[in-house]
């Protein structure tokens, strides 16, 4: 009887202990499970803060021609491709149209055509100086609109002799002129060279444009004007295919990059005469210059044989 007695208290001394026994275990077990999940979340959040960190670095350079291939163009695997794709489209497309167009349509028209558009721009062109802080350049864009198109409905430059002499801006221009890092190289498909701030203010410029307004409820004659603005682009790059030996790619790259930095130091007044160099006789799309078309277009990086099979933007990428 005595041994059954110390039986059943043992049995209950184990049912009374048993329960806070397993919570001790569980409290330790859910505390090392804890251990490790914080641990866990703490080592993503530091590989989140790391890549965070490392994408912010590329966004935020200045690319520039001269620094290492790394630096400007820390995407060029991917930007490669897409100017693989680009040459492919312009092989088979833009440069077949433009060799077309030059033989068919004569210069002059050519011209008229191009000092047009670039009329057409003016307004944006003294928007963009406003915003500068440079009204009196302003001024003078709006003279040339008004006069070239009071005289000669845009086709012509009779402004030129009055001393109203032309100065192409864009929203990327803009930008760059408040020290607006231009981010790393990108090449966008049929658009062609850019960077992430080049691509910002084409998208703005875009909407800019005033052909998009005059011909709103005329999609056939809005997208027949761009891909018209395409075809004359890639016919200018004509007679510079030759200059590109070697790496096009890069050579695209840099020249594209020099050009839109000489754009920027410009406006700022700080520009190096001998860092590019400017001639009458050059394509009329190129940024800053009197004989520029647009905001910073058409340059033979920007319209390049490789990235010109679209109708160009206003601030050096095509639409």
């Amino acid at each position: 009887m005595r041994h059954t007695s110390f039986f059943y208290a043992g049995l209950l001394s184990f049912a009374i202990t048993a329960p806070a026994f397993a919570n001790e275990q569980s409290a330790e077990t859910a505390e090392s499970t804890e251990i490790a999940n914080t641990s866990r979340t703490q080592q993503l959040a530091q590989a989140a803060r790391a890549k965070s960190s490392e994408v912010a670095k590329k966004l935020s350079v200045n690319a520039t021609a001269a620094q290492s291939d790394e630096e400007k163009d820390p995407f060029e695997a991917f930007n490669r491709k897409i100017f693989a794709f680009n040459e492919v489209l312009d092989t088979y497309i833009a440069r077949p149209l433009a060799i077309q167009y030059v033989e068919k349509v004569p210069d002059d028209v050519r011209g008229s055509y191009r000092q047009f558009r670039k009329n057409l721009n003016e307004p944006w062109n003294a928007v963009n100086q406003l915003i500068q802080g440079r009204p009196a350049r302003a001024a003078k864009s709006l003279g040339r609109f008004t006069v070239n198109t009071l005289t000669t409905l845009g086709f012509a430059d009779p402004a030129q002799r009055l001393n109203l002499t032309s100065e192409s801006e864009g929203l990327g221009i803009t930008m760059g002129y408040y020290g607006i890092p231009s981010g790393p190289y990108l090449v966008l498909p049929v658009l062609g060279p850019s960077t992430i701030r080049e691509a910002v203010g084409t998208a703005a410029d875009s909407q800019a444009r005033p052909q998009k307004y005059l011909l709103e409820d005329h999609d056939g004659a809005y997208w027949s004007e761009q891909v018209l603005r395409g075809v004359d682009a890639r016919s200018q790059l004509l007679e510079l295919e030759n200059v590109l030996q070697g790496d096009k790619y890069a050579q695209i790259r840099d020249f594209y990059l020099q050009r839109i930095s000489f754009a920027v130091t410009e406006k700022k007044g700080i520009a190096d005469e001998n860092m590019f160099i400017n001639t009458d006789d050059e394509p009329d799309d190129t940024p800053s210059s009197d004989s520029s078309d647009d905001n910073t277009s058409d340059t033979p990086a920007e319209a390049s044989p490789a990235d010109s099979s679209a109708p160009e933007s206003d601030n050096g990428i095509t639409e």
